[in-house]
């Protein structure tokens, strides 16, 4: 072998080395994925990862005011009221426990499954403190604590 196909072996390799090198480092600067959200309202369906979500650690303020102020970033969904909202979470969030919220007020029980139905008549009724023709839907991942949340907005069908 001469000693320029030394040279150039040599440098192929150094620049393999390098690319591999940048690319574990552009790798472990990514963030990772937050569990998923989703809502089902007849054919149409949104879903999205969590607004802020601290993996499975309680939010603190400062997140949470964060997380406030990007609800106005919410996938929107238009729902009739004869039809059922469906809401299914990941399995990591029915773990922990959730809980949707209507205009930032609680508005169902804590559940652990990983699938929920409400009917689309309750989004949009005085009596429920949801009236209006948007209402901000948030699903709160935690029992005791604010882990993550994920919202969506809700339209309501002329």
């Amino acid at each position: 072998m001469t000693t320029l196909q030394s040279v150039v072996r040599r440098r192929r390799a150094v620049a393999a080395a390098g690319a591999v090198s940048a690319g574990l480092l552009v790798l472990s600067a990514c963030d990772k994925p937050t569990p998923v959200a989703t809502v089902t309202v007849g054919d149409s369906s949104v879903h999205s990862e969590a607004m802020c979500y601290n993996d499975g650690n309680a939010l603190d303020t400062k997140s949470l005011t964060k997380c406030v102020k990007n609800v106005n970033n919410a996938k929107s969904i238009t729902v009739d009221q004869d039809n059922t909202v469906r809401f299914g979470v990941d399995p990591k969030i029915a773990d922990a426990g959730w809980v949707l919220l209507v205009n930032g007020q609680q508005f169902t029980d804590v559940s652990k499954k990983t699938y929920r139905t409400v009917p689309g008549s309750a989004f949009f009724n005085q009596q429920y403190g949801t009236q209006g023709d948007t209402n901000t839907v948030t699903i709160r991942m935690g029992e005791k604590s604010n882990q993550g949340m994920w919202s969506f907005k809700f339209k309501k069908a002329s």
